[in-house]
């Protein structure tokens, strides 16, 4: 058994939400309730977050991809559209790379299909540092806030409050894995530039994590690009109504 614990609601075309970094699969209910009246929707927990019991202390994005062909073997997922974010992102990337033509269609929620910078390599390094010397709370408390654009921290404080919350529940040795996963993931653009299926990739003007200048460089090789103005790296809050229509849109037209 994979150890994978997830949510599912409704039938018919598997669609799997994958979540990104200090993230769990319940941040997806939402669109999970507003999805499912069309399609199959999936929420798992990456393997060593939260309820997902995985004892490997080291992950790679190629571990994590193995892990979850295998979860979607044992739970009947047959060629499932497959959109990540951050994170969640270059998870999808990996799996795109092992199953190919196996997925629908795959989707990027502010990711990026490029390798970390060397500056950013150095900026996971620190992350660790952090975390060891002040652990899940502090970091969670510190990192989530300026994740969302400033001008819009006051409106949406209730969510920012529950995405803390959810992020507590990480473990420390699983936040530490995946900082390492992502300082040394492999450059995938090619990956998804030569993917035959439908391609979806949304960004914010006003990310901090994946520079607007990054994601526009991904238009050419993607089949539906959207940019959020006035948004930063979590699009699926700031801009939840809209966007839950553009990945119904994306899933309709991928069939």
């Amino acid at each position: 058994m994979s150890g994978i614990h997830f949510s599912e609601k409704g039938q018919g075309q598997p669609l799997i939400l994958i979540h990104g970094f200090c993230e769990i699969g319940d941040m997806w209910q939402d669109f999970a309730k507003e999805l499912s009246s069309d399609f199959r929707v999936i929420c798992p927990d990456l393997p060593r977050v939260e309820k997902s019991i995985i004892v490997q202390a080291s992950l790679s994005m190629e571990e994590i991809a193995v892990i979850l062909e295998s979860w979607m073997e044992e739970n009947k997922i047959d060629h499932p559209i497959v959109i990540g974010h951050s994170l969640g992102g270059y998870v999808t990337l990996a799996l795109t790379e092992l199953m190919g033509e196996k997925l629908k269609g795959v989707g990027l929620f502010h990711s990026t299909a490029f390798p970390d910078s060397e500056e950013k390599k150095g900026m996971r390094d620190r992350t660790i540092v952090f975390l060891q010397k002040y652990g899940v709370d502090a970091f969670v408390t510190s990192f989530i806030p300026p994740l969302f654009p400033e001008s819009r921290r006051e409106e949406l404080q209730a969510d920012i409050e529950l995405a803390i919350k959810q992020a507590k529940t990480c473990s420390l040795e699983g936040l530490i894995a995946y900082t390492l996963a992502m300082r040394d993931r492999k450059d995938r653009f090619e990956i998804l530039r030569d993917f035959s299926g439908p391609k979806l990739f949304i960004a914010g003007e006003l990310d901090t994590a994946v520079p607007i200048a990054v994601s526009r460089i991904h238009k050419e090789v993607v089949t539906e690009y959207v940019e959020f103005e006035n948004t930063g790296h979590v699009g699926m809050i700031e801009r939840k109504p809209e966007t839950i229509e553009i990945v119904r849109d994306f899933c309709k037209n991928s069939l």
